[in-house]
């Protein structure tokens, strides 16, 4: 039922919602999260580790992507600039030349390259079936 102000002429309800409540509420939730943030521990994520493989590709085709976003491909007896609707079958024209299963692809991309640009580049070499995909990174001294 609302209060009813008698000031003034006749009576009049207030339509103003009662704050205390809500602030009351607020400061118990504040407090609690004060006092439960200090033993809440961080939490740990387990990134993987730039390791050796077990048996070492016997040859490597590098697909490099720079800075103006141009591929080139590299690899034993073969380089030169590819387009992207090109690039699988540049690869497997590469892979072809060596025994199945010996060949792996690195793609190694330069720092100011988008992301997106190189996911899309493992994301044709894996549609097109080419298996042993790899990053090129530099490990920190």
């Amino acid at each position: 039922m609302p209060a009813v102000s008698s000031r003034g002429r006749g009576r009049r309800t207030m339509s103003e919602p009662n704050m205390v409540p809500f602030i009351d509420v607020m400061l118990v939730l504040l407090i609690i999260f004060m006092v439960t943030a200090p033993l809440i521990s961080p939490s740990v994520v387990d990134l993987p580790s730039v390791g050796s493989a077990a048996k070492q590709p016997d040859v490597v085709i590098q697909i490099i992507v720079g800075k103006d976003n141009l591929l080139e491909i590299k690899g034993q007896g073969t380089a030169g600039a590819v387009k992207m609707e090109n690039l699988a079958n540049a690869v497997r024209k590469a892979q072809a030349a060596h025994p199945p299963n010996t060949t792996a692809v690195v793609i190694s991309a330069d720092k100011s390259v988008q992301y997106e640009r190189v996911v899309k580049v493992m994301d044709t070499l894996q549609r097109a079936g080419i298996a042993r995909i790899g990053l090129s990174v530099q490990l920190a001294p």
